[in-house]
């Protein structure tokens, strides 16, 4: 029986997760089926979890990965649990071994603005400004950037419309850089022509020179491009603008809750990891302004 499509269409239809999240639950149970190899699903125990958490670590994934791939299995059993009379879930109590904890990588604000101060009026130039500002500016998840339609988009009350993870919807600011960039891409963009072919994506805000809606990996290219175009010496990709964002909102604010709304995030624990990099700003500062601190 294919219990991981049925597991699938129930993510889709009755829990309303993104095509996304679906993917990553999917890519998770895939690797299950492949450790438990000819064992049954219903014949699994705890033993074997814990065996098939062993060669993961081996296999050099940290201790983050191998819990969100527990909770995938999770609960993936749960639902084999309600649906088809399995008695037992061998992921309940499986905890991950333990990794060391990593702070987000950010970039330093001057960085920041030299990364996103791209120049040209050539069309593909104009759209990645905008993409830019728009992470920097908004804080967005790189999923989120590329679901964005016209109709979430309100220039003139300066705000965006983000569906985020599990579906839920927040409004956050565009700052004016945002705004302008944003503008010249949509005059450009009204120009470019439709084909049959894009049409499902005629509402998309940003797509390709032939009308399609771009794609994660294409932003995660230019990203990188423009970041050797415009001499950044960092490893530079979506999420750092994210972490950019968060790190530098909350150095210049304080306002942790604030930080955590723009975000989207369900827990204010996730967005207190900036306040260790905001630590890490000061903690830099006053070592190179206190007299009794300066390195001999």
């Amino acid at each position: 029986m294919d219990y991981l499509s049925g597991y699938l269409d129930h993510l889709a239809f009755e829990r309303g997760l993104s095509p996304l999240t679906r993917e990553n639950y999917a890519r998770d149970i895939r690797l299950l089926l492949s450790l438990a190899d000819q064992q049954p699903l219903q014949d699994l125990q705890s033993a074997h979890i814990r065996r098939f958490i062993g060669t993961l670590h081996s296999r050099n994934m940290g201790g983050k990965s191998i819990a969100r791939m527990l909770s995938s299995w999770r609960g993936f059993f749960a639902f084999l649990g309600l649906r088809h009379g399995f008695v037992n879930n061998p992921c309940i109590g499986m905890k991950a071994p333990k990794s060391a904890k990593t702070l987000p990588q950010a970039l330093s604000a001057d960085q920041t603005v030299k990364l996103v101060s791209i120049e040209g009026d050539e069309l593909l130039t104009l759209r990645d400004r905008a993409i830019l500002e728009l992470f920097y500016s908004s804080g967005l998840r790189l999923a989120e950037l590329t679901g964005l339609d016209i109709g979430d988009l309100n220039l003139a009350e300066e705000t965006v419309i983000v569906t985020g993870k599990g579906n839920k919807t927040r409004i956050v600011p565009m700052g004016s850089h945002a705004i302008t960039a944003m503008q010249r891409w949509l005059q450009a963009r009204a120009a470019i022509p439709r084909t049959d072919a894009a049409k499902a994506d005629e509402n998309a805000v940003f797509i390709t020179g032939k009308g399609r809606r771009i794609s994660g990996r294409a932003i995660q290219y230019r990203l990188k491009e423009w970041a050797v175009k415009q001499g950044i010496n960092s490893d530079v990709h979506p999420h750092m603008l994210r972490h950019s964002f968060a790190s530098h909102v909350l150095q210049s604010s304080g306002d942790l809750r604030a930080v955590q709304e723009m975000l989207g995030h369900a827990n204010i624990s996730t967005t207190q990891v900036y306040t260790h990099l905001d630590f890490q700003h000061l903690a830099k500062v006053y070592d190179a302004a206190h007299p009794r601190a300066r390195k001999k």
